[in-house]
């Protein structure tokens, strides 16, 4: 019988207090995802399993408590996130990880505090935390969700191109704010995708994929997303797109519109 890491189950039992049921599944699932993400890749599993299930540990507050508690710690907040606070778990969660969780290594610690916007640059673990918490098992809105989930276990770059194009042409259809350091992490990854020359969007697509999937580039997509009248809410679904009937949240920000308090949307992986 294989033992859990004491460390880890100590993380556990302190998030099981604090998160909801849905919210704790879900960082279980991503740590999952995260560590077999992790051995396809050769990374460190411990690493990667750690970064999964603490990723969400700021997800009990409120924004409003998430904005007061950055200031007071002096964690710099723009304008925009401000206005879109949800992705702000991310930043708020990197310091608790490091001063309420002990967290030292600053790959983990990097990894969380990206998991909602990417971030131009990104390490091996930042590329495997924000692609787990946008394919983990308990996720099912996002389009186009298997044959991603295939991809992100042959190509973690192309696989972060492809959500993130996905995402900037659902918000930009939706006339939403866009995050700036988002589309900066996207034009980071389509510069390499053009200097690789290669484009490994159907690596491994069946007959069948190509029949019930749409490609990620197709402006269908966005006539999809207008139909179905989805918003990325704040739940353990957060970057899935979701339908309006339910509680929204604000995941990403518009470039020329804000958005209405009542519909936030997300681009970040929560």
């Amino acid at each position: 019988m294989i033992l859990l890491d004491e460390q880890i189950a100590g993380f556990r039992k302190k998030l099981q207090k604090k998160l909801d049921p849905g919210r704790y599944e879900h960082s279980l699932s991503v740590s999952f995802t995260c560590m077999a993400l992790a051995m396809n890749y050769g990374y460190d599993m411990k690493k990667a399993e750690i970064a999964g299930i603490l990723h969400d540990c700021a997800k009990h507050f409120t924004d409003e408590e998430l904005i007061l508690k950055c200031r007071k710690k002096g964690i710099s907040l723009s304008q925009e996130e401000i206005e879109a606070p949800a992705v702000i778990h991310a930043k708020y969660g990197a310091w608790l990880a490091e001063h309420k969780y002990g967290i030292q290594d600053p790959e983990i610690l990097s990894a969380i505090a990206c998991h909602t916007t990417g971030k131009a640059g990104m390490g091996t673990l930042d590329k495997i935390l924000y692609i787990a918490d946008y394919i983990e098992p308990r996720r099912d809105r996002a389009p186009d969700l298997p044959r991603i989930r295939k991809l992100a276990f042959q190509d973690l770059d192309q696989t972060m191109y492809e959500i993130l194009k996905g995402t900037l042409d659902y918000l930009s259809g939706k006339g939403a704010n866009i995050d700036l350091t988002t589309l900066n992490a996207y034009q980071f990854f389509e510069k390499i995708r053009e200097e690789n020359g290669s484009d490994k969007s159907n690596i491994s697509e069946t007959e069948s994929d190509k029949q019930n999937v749409p490609e990620v580039a197709r402006e269908s997509r966005k006539a999809e997303a207008e139909t179905k009248e989805n918003l990325f809410l704040d739940t353990p679904d957060d970057k899935q797109p979701a339908a309006d009937s339910l509680e929204n949240k604000q995941h990403h920000r518009p470039v020329a519109s804000k958005p209405r308090r009542s519909r936030k949307w997300r681009l970040q992986r929560k």
